[in-house]
Parts: C-alpha cells; sequence; structure tokens
C-alpha cells in the first residue's frame, strides 16, 4: 500500500482491513502511534473542516505532527504541468515542492478541488496524479478533481455501523444547488458502495451522468460484489424502498468551463430535487447522509437532517477514524519494510 488515491485500488479485502482498523481505533481497541517522531504533509489548495481538522487531529493521536501547508497562502504558487514556462503567476514547480516536502515529511496529504474547467483534463486528476509521480513517499487523496476516498471510507464505515454487513439498498441522489460542484464525492461514495456490494441506485437529471469509465467499473465491482447498480432520472421513484439516501449536488461534465449554462440549465430543477420529510417517507425507514458543507433547505430540509435518522455527524467523526486507519497502514508497512 504505496499511496491511498482511489478506493478502486483495493480490492474488498484490503477495504474491509482498513475498515476493521477504523473500528479498533474507534473503539479504543488500537494505540499504536505508527507516526511517532515522524511528520506528515497536509496541502491545501482548497478550504477544509472535516478534512483539515481530522488529519490533523488523527496525527497527533498517531503520534506524529502536521505540517499544513496552503499553496498562495502559507506557501508559494504551484505548477503541476510539465514543459511550461513558468513566466505566469506561479512561483514553483511541483516537482521541486514534493521532492523537498518528502525530505521533511513520511506522508504527503493533498486537496485540490476541480476547477470545473476542463473535463477532459481534469478528469485525470493532473494534480494529485502529479504528486504521485514526484513523490516516493505515500501520498493520501483528501479529495482531488475526481475522487474523495477517505470520505467514502468513512461513508461505508457509517452505514456498516447503523447496518453491520447486510447488503442495503443505497441511493446516491443529485440535489439542487445554485452553482456547479464537482463530482470528487458522488464518484467516491458511488464506487465504494458498489465494492461493498450494496444495491446503488443513482438518481439524476438527464445532463449529470458520471463519468463513463467510472461507470463502467462501479459495474464492474458491483457484480463482482454481488450488488446491483440503477440509473434513475425521475426523482419521484428513486426514494422507493431505500435504507440509505445520500444526497450530493455536482455539476454537468458538459458545462465544464460554462458555469452559467450549468446554472440555467438547472434553474426549473430546485423544486424537485431537494431531499425533504414526503420523499423519505416513501423509503425503507432510511437514514440520511452527506459528506457536509450542506446548505439546509437546498440540499436537504431542516426536518430531514435534523431528524433521527440523520447520520451527518457521525459520518463526520468517521473521516477521523478512517484516515488514522489509513495512514497507520500506509506508515506501519514502511517501518516493516
Amino acid at each position: 500500500m504505496k499511496n491511498f488515491l482511489t478506493t478502486a485500488d483495493f480490492t474488498r479485502a484490503g477495504l474491509e482491513e482498513l475498515l476493521q482498523d477504523a473500528f479498533h481505533f474507534k473503539w479504543g481497541v488500537s494505540a499504536d502511534q505508527p507516526l511517532a517522531g515522524k511528520s506528515v504533509g497536509l496541502v491545501f489548495f482548497n478550504p477544509s473542516l472535516r478534512t483539515r481538522a481530522s488529519m490533523q487531529v488523527g496525527i497527533y493521536e498517531l503520534g506524529g505532527h502536521a505540517v499544513v501547508l496552503e499553496p498562495g497562502g502559507t506557501s508559494w504558487t504551484l505548477e503541476h504541468r510539465d514543459g511550461v514556462v513558468m513566466d505566469g503567476n506561479k512561483t514553483e514547480h511541483l516537482a521541486e515542492f514534493v521532492r523537498v516536502l518528502e525530505r521533511y515529511t513520511a506522508a504527503i496529504g493533498v486537496r485540490t478541488f476541480a476547477e470545473l474547467k476542463d473535463w477532459e483534463t481534469e478528469r485525470t486528476d493532473p494534480v494529485l496524479s502529479a504528486f504521485a509521480r514526484y513523490s516516493s513517499k505515500p501520498v493520501i487523496n483528501l479529495e482531488s478533481a475526481m475522487h474523495h476516498p477517505c470520505q467514502a471510507l468513512a461513508d461505508m464505515m457509517t452505514i456498516r455501523e447503523k447496518y453491520g454487513k447486510d447488503r442495503k439498498k443505497v441511493l446516491l441522489t443529485w440535489a439542487w444547488h445554485p452553482k456547479p460542484l464537482p463530482m470528487a464525492v458522488p464518484n467516491s461514495f458511488a464506487l465504494a458502495a458498489a465494492q461493498f456490494g450494496h444495491d446503488l441506485r443513482i438518481a439524476r437529471p438527464k445532463g449529470y451522468e458520471l463519468d463513463d469509465e467510472l461507470m463502467a467499473e462501479i459495474e464492474k465491482q458491483a457484480a463482482a460484489e454481488g450488488g446491483s447498480v440503477e440509473i434513475v432520472d425521475d426523482v419521484r421513484d428513486a426514494y422507493d424502498g431505500v435504507d440509505v439516501v445520500y444526497a450530493k449536488s455536482w455539476g454537468g461534465r458538459q458545462f465544464y468551463g460554462a458555469p452559467e449554462k450549468d446554472v440555467a440549465f438547472r434553474a426549473d430543477l430546485r423544486a424537485d430535487w431537494i431531499v425533504d420529510e414526503a420523499k423519505m417517507a416513501r423509503t425503507n425507514d432510511a437514514v440520511f447522509m452527506h459528506c457536509l458543507p450542506v446548505r439546509r433547505n437546498v440540499i436537504v430540509t431542516d426536518g430531514v437532517i435534523d431528524s433521527p435518522n440523520s447520520l451527518v455527524i457521525d459520518e463526520a467523526e468517521n473521516r477521523l477514524h478512517v484516515q488514522k486507519a489509513i495512514m497507520a497502514r500506509l506508515l506501519g508497512e514502511i517501518a516493516e519494510s
């Protein structure tokens, strides 16, 4: 386990091991400190609450020290493209940044959102890929243009806490938002749900399809683990009989580089694509999940997010335990090698 970039890089058995480690940390069974005397670099290109706080706390509880860098803020602006003439507003290239930072740290965590400008480029995760290419130390994806695997594994842990190992009917539903957002969270949730063998239903308006290659991988994983994948574009029937409702908004890939067209396209979707009490009443007493932050009464009503079936705070807590498990595995293996 050199890096943690996407759950697609791991078998079901490997992901189950990480979940078990995460539960041991949560229950206080494990007090391992594989980071004793070590530091971890945390590079944040974008704002963060849960990711930053949970990583800093997790590193501390594993005995280590977090070095937080914010390119363009607390560190130099960064260029990731190869072969460019750097006569613009970028000060340092990742080739030097990463190679210097890895001399100080045992691992590097990276958070870099999609810019929603060029779909074909951003779907390759260019910034995260550059970190992984230049670094000889483990790289942890703390959310990239295409994936948020730490969140997805915390989501699977939260479902496991609620329902055990049983296969559940899981709905990933698009929700209206005043502006287009990245696809990393829905991509990773859908992938992880398939890898854990759940019956996955994805509800989204036409025009908000996920990546074709990713969907092929999701269907492959679901088939291998005994689950299923269903795509619906009618929100009225999407909630029927499901056990989990996971809400998230994302932008249409055809609108990358033209956010005003996305905003216009979704203008008439607001009334229908919100998680409310009426929709939740059609479920099998489902739990509600969201990665946070969430816009109340836009994505989800107060009545749903404040209900006893809302697991959003549990999800947020489980980020800490999952990320401790990931770091312990990454750095424990290094210590043993």
